[in-house]
């Protein structure tokens, strides 16, 4: 009856920090939700329209340029979708960022854990060859350091030093760390010791196919690094081409479309001036354009570093988010 309650207990606490850390995921999301929330609702205000007084038509809430340069160099007022935009990119930005930083934590701490994993497998499956029990390997291997990976295994042997079976107490390590590679070795160990099979061997080869593993994962990470580089630098090439477009050739059109006009001003409106006509005035929402086409550049680029690298989206939410910010800056204060 005790042992039964222990490992009720156990099992108790071990579903506990899998729904704490799921609960984690959606305290992160809500509360970034609701940061972004507010973000955007101060990019809307600042593009509702308001009274005769308000020349911008615009409630000014918070602006990071209350000013900005025409083309023909002169202070006028910031634009109000401009000043919305700087809100619903932060807002964007909060949403994903902090998600993604949690998740390739994650995603870290479980190459940690697992990363010892092998020499924990060996060092038991090494025991097992002196004629001890599984039990009693494992409470001699945990002696040994094996990183992150041994506070758990510790308390794995302190369950069979309390009475627990191997077999059970294999089962509850694997849920409690709860990584693919460790649920794996568990799953094929506890039934090499139910089948009563030479367990030394199967030890020795769950590790070594568990280090090929992890070689193969570190050079397939090496060779995606490259690809990961080639994505960050298409962005930026993407980003300064927009930039040179819009510090110097979109600034020459607008001058050469109202220097057209004027001309034809002056000239009394004949018929040929509609025909060299620059729709100039058209260049500052082809310059927003360009805008947006960067950030949803960086989100979708962010992903795609994502997918490639761990083929997950979710971690590929902090490439995104480190791309918003600077595609942000770039454009909005870079020139």
């Amino acid at each position: 009856m005790e042992y039964e309650s222990g490992v009720m207990n156990m099992a108790k606490s071990i579903f506990g920090e899998k729904e704490q850390k799921m609960a984690t995921s959606k305290l992160i999301l809500l509360v970034c939700g609701c940061i972004a929330a507010v973000f955007f609702i101060i990019g809307v205000l600042n593009i509702i329209p308001t009274d005769k007084n308000n020349p911008d038509k615009t409630i000014l809430v918070i602006s990071f340029k209350q000013y900005d340069y025409n083309f023909d160099g002169q202070m006028e007022p910031e634009n109000a979708i401009n000043r919305a935009m700087d809100f619903f990119i932060l807002g964007i930005a909060i949403l994903i960022g902090p998600y993604g930083f949690y998740r390739n934590m994650e995603l870290s701490r479980i190459r940690a854990i697992e990363e010892r994993l092998p020499d924990f497998l060996r060092d038991v499956a090494e025991a097992g060859r002196f004629g001890m029990t599984l039990a009693e390997a494992i409470v001699v291997a945990s002696t040994g350091r094996y990183g992150k990976l041994t506070p758990e295994i510790r308390k794995m042997a302190a369950q069979i030093e309390w009475g627990v079976p191997a077999a059970e107490a294999l089962r509850l390590f694997a849920q409690r760390v709860n990584t693919p590679a460790v649920r794996r070795c568990v799953a094929i160990i506890t039934k090499a010791n139910d089948a009563g099979g030479n367990v030394a061997d199967v030890l020795s080869m769950v590790a070594h196919d568990t280090k090929e593993m992890q070689l193969m994962d570190a050079q397939k990470r090496i060779s995606m690094t490259t690809y990961l580089t080639v994505i960050y630098i298409a962005f930026f090439v993407f980003i300064v081409t927009i930039m040179i477009l819009n510090a110097t050739f979109l600034p020459q059109m607008a001058k050469a479309g109202k220097s057209v006009e004027e001309g034809a001003q002056a000239l009394g409106g004949g018929g040929g001036a509609s025909a060299t006509k620059i729709e100039y005035k058209l260049i500052p929402e082809i310059m927003f354009v360009m805008f947006v086409s960067v950030i949803i550049h960086a989100i979708g680029d962010g992903i795609l570093a994502g997918v490639i690298i761990t083929g997950k989206i979710a971690t590929g939410l902090q490439h995104s988010f480190i791309m918003v910010i600077l595609g942000w800056l770039l454009m909005r204060f870079g020139v």
